[in-house]
């Protein structure tokens, strides 16, 4: 019944567009996404979208500003192809820790793409776990940011006994924690952590009781590791029997993979809003969940012009 749906993707994480149009039932669109010789992005829809409901399926990951002009020039063409209404479904929203001004004569980055995203024709947003909430706020179209939570849960239900503690990595992360904490009845530990600079962190201290508790360190996202990492060994030293780290988007940059390598991170479990490097593929301590299954209904609750409330836990 999905007659007037069309799906289409950048190159940012084609395997994920692919099961969310597995799950929904109907074919990827077709669609060339390209590059000139002088590294212009060059985009060729080959199919015909005029009155469609078209959902563009990119996370602005790794190259950012590649994916980031892929999805642009993808909506802009959607729009002058003449579909109804275009739907940016951004699994991960790069450049979302860059939302306030933290220095004089900042920018503010995650409103500047935001700005972007608007102007070249999208007409609603679909995201996960945007870094920090307020971000809908600098659209002016509807934006819908599901959380990953339910996946994650289930998994951490199935695989941990009781007896555990989740650990907010910082004082910023701490209702996400607590949150994720009540589903399945853990208390609640906070890393007292200082940044020295971008990509660093010092841990200081731990807030709560974690000596003989499995611990999870729960947050949106895992880029250097350096302060999973660290917050990892100050558990330990504080007597925690077996750490964990779970997360929304697997960012991983620069030293991330082998610094999860040469942790006492025991698993380190996060979903596919972002594909692996095959470094991280090959690392054993990664788990990998889909939350295509969580976007393919929101998709088709869009469409149908249904509620997604209840999505929203």
């Amino acid at each position: 019944m999905l007659e007037r749906i069309r799906v289409f993707s950048g190159n940012a994480n084609l395997a994920l567009a692919e099961k969310i149009c597995e799950n929904l039932g109907v074919p990827l669109g077709r669609a060339n996404v390209t590059t000139f010789s002088d590294g212009e992005t060059r985009v060729e829809i080959n199919e015909n979208v005029r009155g469609m409901d078209v959902f563009i399926i990119q996370s602005t990951c790794t190259p950012v500003n590649i994916t980031c002009m892929e999805l642009l020039i993808m909506i802009d063409a959607m729009k002058r192809a003449s579909a109804d209404r275009i739907t940016a479904v951004i699994p991960y929203y790069g450049y979302a820790r860059q939302d306030r001004k933290v220095a004089p004569r900042a920018p503010i980055s995650a409103k500047l793409i935001a700005d972007l995203i608007t102007t070249a024709g999208a007409n609603r947003v679909l995201s996960l776990d945007l870094h920090a909430g307020q971000i809908q706020g600098f659209f002016n179209i509807p934006v819908d940011n599901l959380f990953a939570t339910p996946v994650l849960l289930k998994y951490i239900k199935r695989n941990y006994e009781d007896n555990i503690v989740i650990v907010s990595p910082d004082t910023g992360g701490v209702e996400r924690a607590r949150g994720f904490g009540k589903r399945i009845g853990a208390t609640l530990a906070i890393i007292d952590k200082r940044r020295e600079g971008p990509n660093e962190a010092q841990v200081m201290n731990i807030i709560g009781n974690v000596r003989d508790k499995k611990v999870i360190i729960f947050d949106d996202m895992i880029d250097t590791a350096g302060t999973v990492v660290q917050a990892a060994e100050a558990l330990e030293k504080e007597g925690a029997t077996e750490i964990s780290a779970c997360c929304t988007h697997p960012v991983l940059s620069g030293p991330a993979i082998e610094r999860i390598g040469c942790s006492c991170i025991k698993e380190a479990v996060v979903t596919d809003t972002i594909p692996l490097q095959e470094k991280a593929k090959a690392c054993g301590r990664i788990k990998v969940l889909s939350v295509a299954g969580l976007l393919s209904e929101a998709v088709r609750r869009i469409y149908y012009n249904d509620s997604v409330s209840s999505l929203f836990i």
